[in-house]
């Protein structure tokens, strides 16, 4: 296990500890060091153009990639600590799948035929699916967070909100850079980055590779590899030509994770073996290995921007990308074949959008096109006791058009209006076959079994159109101060769930399925948000900036994927079923803000800053129809969307040693959650705060860096997903027990309730050097 128990972790965790005491923070929440112009406003991109932070009447959130470093932020999903009402999470069982809730909105069900809810953007190109999203935090310019509805500024329409990783663009000076680190469980990465310009520097060329490794945090007793370790290898290569009123970015970028399978700590001794409940919640029995653990990620896009005359941008994004994941996951997180599901996730998507922006005067905004073209296939099978396998081959087709607009007119330098609409075409075509074999696994993974039954061979599609609105007027009292209030609706479209059973459709008096009760049953409906929010944003004299908001949403139709174990036929098996929970109310506040304490404290030049954030939701379902034709809609709770979330910040920098000590320290809060709609007792996350602090030197021009980084420093552990397949009471979530007292599985014997944690504490070294 390297540095798990190493001394040199106390003695890492002393020096940051050290940091934490003489001062702290820098990882804005607010984007203070996003991107700034010359009188220091913060710029962001949030409505396709470049705008300070403080005029921009949407809620937003932008943190630059040098503040993530400095923090010692390690992938995206760190970000979600310091940004109000945010979750992003690895998916259960998977080490690089994105699970990612925007106020109560997202999509927790990885598996293809879930459009998600939150969008994830890498260089303006909307990733489709969730495989290989949870991206690493290197060459980044800043990420921003968008909140609520987004659909007229964007190519893709996106119901909850949306993150946008920007890289880094290419300088016209030759750069290269060199980063190192290295920290407890052997984490060792390193990265390189470089560019050069061609001629008269209108070319230039550049890329990027990372090597991303670590040991695991615990250990598989059953296998004897680690568990959740990180083996992940990528790169990026850009070419960038731009001259007066043209740029041009080619850039390909490539992923490679090898990481071993990760297993789940089960929470309950063995239903049937009785094994015990490990004591390290890192730890796993976990047996299956095939397929072999292996995710592969790529893409390419061309992005374009020519001024077509004064006043008037044309701007085109076209992108192709790819990603296979192999995964074995093991329900049962025991040596048993009792709940094995090996799986493949293959992906690839086409997209093209097309802008023409329009800056004449009073009148600032643009109009699109949109297409995207994405195949998204899940096949695995569920090894269950006595050799009963089924198998569950779905392939979903997305193929969606858009036109959008939107357009801002200043009647006063103080008040301006803003509307915005998009048309959307989506439609989704499905393929769903399900076999069950006895005697083995199936033989696409190399089984032996026997055909039994196909329960499953539909083929369907299904079209939807919908408009969605957006207005917002705002006031600006004076030019560093914004009062908006907005309007603006999301829509996602329906499809059908990949792993549901045609033979597992009844008639309500228990008859077999007409085709169109069939339809129905593996089918759901779109969902529609509609979100109303008032904010106010101001700068007092570059001191202090705040940022804060109220938000009200109806949402309607919400998808709620689920699974359940049963029996068809005799057999054990399990079924998808995605349930329209009819109606829910969101409601909130965010409040955001940075403040200058001081300056000149201990030395001049030095400061000594305070940044927080804070959010809270009340999320309630108003109608929510379970499968008993009963309203239990005061019994469900929205996923992974906690009450509270709160983070706070305090940095002090100062002159020393031919540069500068930037020292930092962040504590983040997040109330209870629950990891799915019916509360499941040892399952659901308790509230809990993190710890991180860092010190960083840097030389005077930035060209040396060296930094000590602690995250968690606390060691708290916290669930961030799991697996439940026991019998339940459908309105108290309490476990059903059988006569002897015992918990009862609805899939396999020996009972499934496992979670998935998040990393515990971390202590490492960075250095840096720019040629």
């Amino acid at each position: 296990m390297g540095f798990r128990h190493s001394i040199h972790v106390s003695a890492l965790a002393s020096v940051a500890t050290l940091a934490l005491a003489t001062a702290a923070f820098s990882a804005p929440a607010m984007a203070q060091e996003a991107a700034a112009d010359d009188s220091g406003a913060i710029i962001v991109t949030a409505r396709r153009r470049e705008e300070s932070l403080i005029d921009v009447p949407i809620s937003v959130t932008a943190i630059s990639g040098d503040a993530l470093q400095k923090s010692g932020a390690i992938d995206i999903t760190d970000i979600s600590q310091s940004v109000p009402n945010v979750t992003l999470e690895t998916s259960r069982g998977t080490n690089s799948t994105l699970t990612a809730f925007i106020r109560g909105v997202g999509q927790q069900d990885p598996v293809a035929g879930f459009e998600a809810g939150v969008g994830l953007y890498l260089d303006d190109v909307y990733l489709n699916r969730p495989q290989a999203a949870v991206l690493d935090i290197y060459d980044v310019e800043r990420v921003e967070v968008l909140r609520g509805p987004q659909g007229t500024l964007y190519g893709r329409n996106t119901i909850g909100g949306a993150v946008k990783y920007v890289t880094k663009r290419l300088t016209t000076d030759p750069t290269l850079s060199v980063r190192g680190t290295y920290g407890s469980y052997d984490q060792a990465d390193g990265v390189i980055t470089a560019s050069t310009p061609v001629g008269d520097g209108t070319l230039k060329f550049g890329g990027a590779l990372a090597r991303l490794s670590r040991g695991g945090f615990g250990d598989n007793l059953t296998t004897g590899r680690e568990n959740y370790n990180k083996d992940v290898w990528a790169g990026r290569l850009s070419a960038q030509a731009d001259g007066e009123g043209f740029f041009v970015r080619l850039t390909g970028d490539y992923t490679k994770d090898k990481s071993e399978p990760r297993g789940g700590h089960r929470l309950i001794p063995g239903l049937f073996s009785g094994a015990p409940v490990l004591n390290d919640v890192y730890d796993t029995r976990a047996g299956l290995l095939d397929p072999k653990q292996d995710v592969e990620a790529y893409g390419v896009s061309l992005f374009g921007e020519f001024e077509v005359t004064d006043g008037f941008t044309l701007r085109s994004i076209t992108a192709w990308r790819k990603d296979n994941s192999a995964t074995p996951i093991d329900f049962d997180s025991l040596a048993a074949v009792d709940g094995d599901v090996p799986a493949f996730h293959n992906n690839r998507q086409l997209s093209q959008e097309i802008q023409l922006l329009v800056s004449t005067g009073n009148l600032n905004g643009l109009i699109g096109g949109y297409f995207l073209d994405a195949k998204a296939r899940t096949v695995f099978d569920a090894r269950l006791p006595g050799g009963v396998t089924p198998l569950t081959f779905g392939d979903v087709g997305t193929e969606t058009f858009a036109i959008f607009g939107d357009f801002t007119y200043d009647f006063t330098p103080q008040l301006s209006l803003s509307v915005g609409g998009r048309y959307t075409w989506d439609e989704r075509t499905s393929q769903i076959l399900r076999r069950t074999y006895l005697g083995g696994g199936s033989p696409f993974f190399g089984g032996t079994g026997t055909l039994f039954a196909t329960t499953s061979d539909f083929r369907g599609s299904q079209t939807f159109k919908e408009f969605t609105p957006r207005a917002s007027l705002s006031f600006k009292p004076t030019q560093d101060q914004t009062l908006y209030a907005s309007y603006a609706k999301g829509f996602k479209g329906g499809g059908f769930d990949p792993r549901g059973q045609s033979t597992a459709c009844r008639t309500p008096t228990g008859g077999t399925c007409t085709p169109q009760q069939v339809f129905d049953f593996l089918s759901f409906d779109p969902e529609t948000v509609e979100t109303y929010e008032v904010g106010y944003k101001a700068s007092y004299g570059r001191r202090l900036t705040i940022a804060l908001s109220g938000f009200y949403s109806d949402y309607t139709d919400v998808q709620v994927p689920g699974s359940i174990g049963t029996t068809v036929n005799g057999q054990q098996t399990f079924v998808g079923i995605t349930t329209n929970a009819g109606k829910a109310r969101i409601q909130g506040i965010e409040f955001e803000g940075n403040l200058l304490v001081a300056k000149d404290i201990g030395a001049p030049g030095s400061r000594l800053n305070l940044n927080w954030a804070g959010g809270y939701i009340d999320a309630k379902y108003k109608q929510f129809i379970d499968s008993r034709g009963i309203d239990v809609a005061n019994r469900r709770a929205f996923q992974n969307t906690p009450k509270w979330t709160a983070s706070g910040t305090l940095a002090y920098s100062i002159p020393a040693f031919g540069g500068d000590i930037s020292t930092s320290t962040t504590v983040s809060y997040r109330s209870k959650s629950q990891q799915f709609e019916l509360r499941t007792p040892g399952l659901d996350q308790a509230g809990y705060a993190l710890w991180d602090a860092s010190i960083v030197w840097t030389s005077e021009g930035g060209r040396y860096s060296l930094g000590v980084h602690g995250r968690n420093l606390t060691d708290k552990q916290y669930i961030v997903s799991g697996n439940n397949f026991l019998s339940q009471n459908p309105d108290t979530g309490n476990f059903n027990r059988n006569a002897a007292g015992a918990l009862i599985p609805t899939l396999g014997r020996e009972g499934v309730l496992t979670a998935y944690y998040g990393n515990p504490r971390q202590v490492f070294v960075s250095a840096g050097v720019k040629f």
